[in-house]
């Protein structure tokens, strides 16, 4: 997974990943940090990979026989801001679709947003491939009300109001990467489905339960994840198709089938790639979510952040490396850092009342109450600042800042995002 350290004039050179490229960073070769990073190995085949998956399911039958008497179908994808290669699998769903009776025209493909933004159309090419997008017809979700059906309550009180064009479809196909995921445990399987194409309050009403329960990275079993399951009582997946892949979209492995019984095997599957064990904390961790597109805005960003605290040292200090070209990627998030004066007062207001997008701050606090972040990116200076960040302008000058004392130990975290250590909770 690592990028190839190269050594030059007595020290090491990192190509750190940012954007859609790198930022090198100089280290001594006597003094080297630890590089903490997810462990996983490639299929050498992502075709057959696809293959066999889509040839034996796990729980359902193949995709051409359940397939078999609808009139229509609809494959939930992901968005733009996940690692999830949909151009690779999309042509083998259709071929089975087609097998089963079911037209292209018969066919949508709706983008799982839940609330992050829409699509343009030279995206929606790049997420789907042109072969497939000049075939079938492809969406964006809209998470208006107006555009969703409520089908149902669970018993967490989450309204289930789904996206009217897949809650009228007569077969519903999810699809989606597998990977940790702070809130829920995990994602994939459910969560095309929500909060991929439900309404804003049905989004809402599950997030904030965060503030009542909490989820382990790699876990499916927890509340917030069976509120989500919940959901399918009301608009059941009839087919999952999902994927593990490493932080370039290459193929790890492939599960299809039931949307619940395939991806308890692929959670386990990215439990074991993503979660890491990490036996000590640092002083200073060095963070980057990856490069493109994990560091493409503040939304994402800071879930990496996060990762880094996990094995940071109470008081210590964290080089967060992300280029967030799309700045904070949610309006919500950005009116609440730029126009309250006081975070300890979004705090206090968020925990009275949660905001879907506005919770990021939570986030940020939970860090900043224990180490210091120092922020490399394009964002401007003052939107660092009011975030509670150092502005840094030298990467290479601020590690070397960072690190000047012999004593301190450094470890560096190429690909935050997909990164989870595995602490034990007793280290400081």
């Amino acid at each position: 997974m690592l990028h190839a350290l190269h050594f030059k004039g007595g020290v090491y050179i990192f190509p750190l990943p940012y954007g859609k490229g790198t930022v090198p960073l100089s280290f001594s070769g006597t003094r080297p940090p630890d590089m903490v990073t997810y462990r996983a190995e490639l299929h050498p085949d992502p075709k057959l990979c696809i293959r066999q998956a889509l040839d034996k399911p796990i729980g359902t039958p193949r995709l051409n026989r359940l397939a078999r008497g609808r009139r229509n179908a609809v494959i939930l994808i992901s968005d733009i801001s996940r690692l999830c290669p949909s151009y690779l699998f999309l042509d083998e769903l259709l071929t089975q679709l087609h097998e089963a009776g079911v037209a292209d025209e018969h066919i949508r493909i709706v983008v799982a947003l839940g609330l992050h933004r829409k699509q343009t159309e030279d995206e929606l090419k790049q997420l789907v491939g042109e072969p497939v997008y000049r075939r079938v017809r492809v969406v964006n979700h809209s998470a208006l009300s107006e555009d969703c059906v409520l089908l149902g309550t669970t018993s967490m009180g989450t309204p289930v109001e789904i996206n009217r064009i897949v809650a009228e479809a007569e077969l519903r196909i999810a699809t989606g990467n597998i990977e940790p995921h702070a809130l829920v445990g995990i994602s994939g399987g459910v969560k095309a489905l929500v909060p991929g194409t439900a309404s804003h309050r049905c989004i809402e009403h599950n997030h904030a339960l965060s503030q009542k329960f909490t989820a382990q990275p790699g876990q499916p079993d927890n509340p917030i994840h069976r509120d989500l399951e919940e959901a399918l009582r009301f608009a059941p997946i009839d087919f999952l198709f999902n994927v593990i892949v490493d932080h370039q979209r290459h193929l790890i492995d492939a599960v299809a089938g039931d949307v619940v019984k395939a991806h308890r095997l692929g959670a386990a599957k990215a439990a074991n790639a993503f979660v890491v064990p990490v036996d000590r904390q640092y002083d200073v961790t060095v963070v980057s979510p990856g490069g493109y597109p994990k560091d493409s805005q503040l939304y994402q960003t800071v879930k990496s952040l996060k990762n880094a605290s996990a094995i940071t040292k109470n008081g210590g200090d964290i080089l967060l490396v992300a280029q967030c070209q799309e700045m904070f990627g949610n309006g919500i998030f950005q009116f609440w850092i730029e126009t309250i004066q006081d975070r300890s007062l979004m705090v206090a207001k968020l925990k009275e009342q949660f905001v879907l997008g506005a919770h990021k701050v939570l986030h940020v606090d939970e860090v900043l109450q224990k180490h210091r972040v120092h922020m490399y990116s394009d964002l401007p200076e003052p939107i660092v600042r009011l975030l509670g960040f150092q502005p840094v302008a030298d990467l290479q000058a601020a590690y070397d800042t960072l690190t000047a004392d012999s004593s301190k130990s450094i470890a560096v975290m190429p690909f935050g995002a997909l990164t989870f250590p595995q602490t034990n909770r007793g280290l400081t």
